[in-house]
């Protein structure tokens, strides 16, 4: 009688486990949206094909960095930088996938750690031996290394092209650049294979309620995205908001002194459009985090959700527009204009962190290191 009764108590605990699971056949979760019609669109509609315009992009930077090295003149240098510039763009709309094989590859750890490290690249061209893809290059590889090769690695356009010509050691200079646009372009390559060969199934299949499903460990990584890589590391560094004193030194595209405005507009429009389920190459929308609050009916001080974070996107954007293109002047002569963007999309943290996981009945599974 008692084995009659575990048993009865143990396939009652197997049907419990099995009902609360939101994975089903349909894609739709316990609340009733279809999260399997979402990723589908974030895998289709957006991530994929950005990641296939990045690797065009990259594409077209090797080929620029080919015809470079093979003549170091000015006209090859200004194709090198306008290829390198548009690619950096496409990043923007990247740097949030950290998923999957990205994930694996530490992808964004080499593609985009700023300000990269002067030393580090110079020691690694004096002694022709590197690993680049060792962790100990993550600050003298990808798009901040290239900024300073073609930017920064001397005071003038004619001192650039005499590092890449006459210079001792020229040689190594131009094969370290060659190396690094070489790796970027194989790393991306090598990401958007994986998703166009197994692991956009895997992702779009997956609708589980879980902390290690694509909905729940995608949408930590979108607002880890936001919170570090736009608001801290663009912003808040910079404007010493962490730290005793500004940064200027530490801002996007140090060197190139005209791109920080542009890749930190490119950035919060990729991250609205994905909010909102914009195709990348495209107009269109589908199932998003919008449409989820919009199906959930959430209303906050009695207002939409999503209405709130779009409305706060939007404020933060205009405080960019006004900013200087050279974020390191901004922070020099007006660093204030500097901490109103961070505290404008500061407010957006909240809503995304606490309301919007909060509706969707999904758990934060980071803590933001920068201690605010």
């Amino acid at each position: 009688m008692k084995k009659n009764s575990l048993s009865v108590f143990l396939l009652a605990l197997l049907i419990v486990a099995c009902s609360s699971s939101d994975d089903s056949s349909s894609g739709e979760s316990s609340d009733g949206f279809d999260r399997q019609a979402m990723l589908t669109n974030w895998a289709d509609n957006i991530i994929i094909p950005a990641y296939q315009a990045l690797d065009s992009d990259l594409t077209a930077l090797v080929n620029d960095k080919d015809a470079f090295v093979t003549a170091p003149n000015q006209s090859n240098l200004d194709n090198l930088r306008f290829s390198w510039l548009e690619a950096y763009k496409t990043w923007q709309s990247v740097e949030m996938f950290n998923i999957g094989k990205a994930e694996e590859l530490n992808y964004a750890f080499q593609m985009n750690i700023f300000p990269t490290n002067v030393e580090d690249i110079q020691n690694n061209i004096s002694s022709g031996a590197y690993d680049l893809a060792n962790v100990n290059n993550n600050d003298a590889v990808g798009f901040p290394a290239v900024d300073y090769l073609v930017y920064g690695i001397a005071t003038s356009d004619s001192e650039i092209l005499n590092t890449y010509t006459i210079r001792p050691n020229f040689e190594a200079s131009k094969t370290y650049l060659s190396d690094v646009i070489d790796q970027m372009k194989s790393l991306t390559s090598t990401v958007l294979s994986d998703w166009t060969s197994t692991y956009r199934n895997e992702f779009v299949s997956n609708t589980s309620n879980s902390v290690t499903s694509p909905t729940n460990k995608f949408t930590n990584d979108f607002i880890f995205y936001y919170e570090k890589g736009l608001r801290a590391n663009k912003f808040g560094i910079p404007a010493g908001v962490f730290s005793s004193a500004p940064l200027s030194d530490k801002v996007e595209a140090l060197y190139n002194k005209e791109a920080s405005k542009v890749l930190a507009l490119e950035s919060l429009n990729a991250v609205q459009d994905f909010f909102n389920g914009k195709a990348f190459s495209s107009n269109s929308t589908s199932e998003s985090f919008k449409s989820y609050l919009d199906y959930l009916n959430t209303i906050k001080d009695g207002e939409d959700l999503a209405s709130l974070i779009n409305d706060q996107f939007e404020e933060a954007e205009s405080k960019i527009v006004a900013l200087d293109a050279n974020f390191a002047l901004q922070v020099e002569t007006d660093n204030a204009k500097m901490t109103q963007v961070f505290d404008e999309l500061q407010k957006a943290v909240v809503l995304l962190k606490v309301d919007m996981i909060q509706a969707m009945s999904i758990s934060v599974d980071f803590v933001d290191a920068d201690g605010d």
